[in-house]
């Protein structure tokens, strides 16, 4: 995985076991400065101009004290900022992490609400599912204040949640827990909401939140949680089981909304959430076979279409094979078919890959 290709890097630590299972570190520190991270979609709840995200350097807090000091050190370090103003009061930009889908999970992460005339706020959305359905647990330096919301078919319940000082311009760290029907949330370790239950959502995906015209930084975020079983993961799984040694593999399908072909499932987890390029593209539209060699890596990059039970074309497969003295780019097709006609043994149709 090339840093021009892919900004951000995603360490998922799966093979640290932990109660719930996996921790994945959200590090922007390969995006480029004033970017927007990969692997991330903007969305707008509610009204105004969409949001405004990009990386940005700023002092950040030490994990611990320094030596000889009851205070922790700083460094210059690159987190994720929502920068722009609309002061629209129904304004809530959200950027979501689209590498995996969360049911059981606890997520920490410093927040620091930097500015804003109207609203200075900064929080977490989860079990999300569109811009009108997920929950939020958000923190306002303006109103002194953490509060849960529940939003079903664009309408927010009341709130819930205790008066709390969160200091402007200062980083907080936001902690939320999710197990079941049952959630907790943390303001520097101290809980500062009821234990809620609720079975509105079960499991969605988890974004950054701002309201109105807060501009919001996030940096540090970490996420423990069970794995779902995502079925274009497991297909990749039973594909390495069955050809150990190929170097690579990857499905692209257009997902979101509006659609974006990306990455939905690879060997290597950090490549979830990747945009197609040219050639999955044309892959996708037209159900073309490519091969190329890589001469550096001496391996062979084929690309050929996943169909469905009608023929149509669900995914883009990329498979990176081995190569010998005198592989042909026509037998290299001829090596990669029989892998993908196996998995189209077990998809029939895009819920088979996908779930939605």
């Amino acid at each position: 995985m090339s840093r021009t290709s892919y900004a951000l890097s995603l360490a998922l630590a799966l093979a640290t076991t932990r109660l719930t299972g996996a921790e994945l570190k959200l590090d922007f520190s390969l995006t480029p400065e004033n970017a927007a991270p990969a692997g991330f979609r903007s969305a707008l709840a509610g009204e105004g101009q969409p949001g405004e995200w990009r990386v940005v350097l700023a002092d950040f807090p030490s994990a611990l004290p320094s030596f000889g000091s009851d205070t922790a050190s700083t460094s210059r370090r690159k987190v994720l900022a929502q920068v722009s103003t609309d002061p629209t009061d129904e304004r809530f930009p959200l950027l979501i992490y689209e590498g995996a889908t969360f049911a059981d999970f606890t997520v920490t992460t410093r927040i620091k609400a930097v500015a804003g005339r109207v609203e200075r706020m900064a929080g977490i959305a989860f079990r999300y599912q569109d811009p009108k359905n997920f929950y939020v647990v958000r923190a306002s330096s303006l109103g002194g204040n953490v509060r849960f919301y529940k939003v079903v078919d664009g309408v927010r319940s009341a709130p819930i949640g205790n008066d709390i000082p969160v200091p402007a311009d200062t980083w907080q760290t936001l902690k939320i827990s999710c197990r079941g029907n049952h959630i907790r949330a943390w303001l520097n370790d101290a809980e500062v909401i009821p234990e809620l239950t609720d079975t509105s959502f079960n499991k969605g995906r988890l974004a950054f939140w701002t309201k109105s015209d807060s501009v919001s930084w996030f940096g540090d975020t970490v996420i423990d949680y069970v794995p779902q079983s995502v079925p274009a993961a497991a297909l990749i799984r039973a594909v390495m089981k069955e050809h150990p040694k190929l170097p690579g593999i990857k499905l692209f399908a257009p997902v979101g909304e509006p659609r974006q072909l990306k990455v939905v499932a690879s060997n290597d987890p950090s490549e979830v959430g990747q945009l197609g390029g040219v050639n999955e593209q044309e892959v996708m539209a037209q159900g073309s076979l490519l091969a190329r060699r890589d001469q550096d890596k001496d391996v062979m990059t084929v690309l050929l279409p996943l169909r469905d039970r009608n023929g149509d074309v669900l995914a883009a497969v990329r498979l990176v094979m081995p190569t010998f003295a005198g592989q042909t780019e026509e037998n290299a097709l001829l090596r990669a078919r029989p892998i993908v006609q196996g998995m189209q043994k077990t998809v029939r149709e895009r819920k088979d890959l996908i779930e939605e």
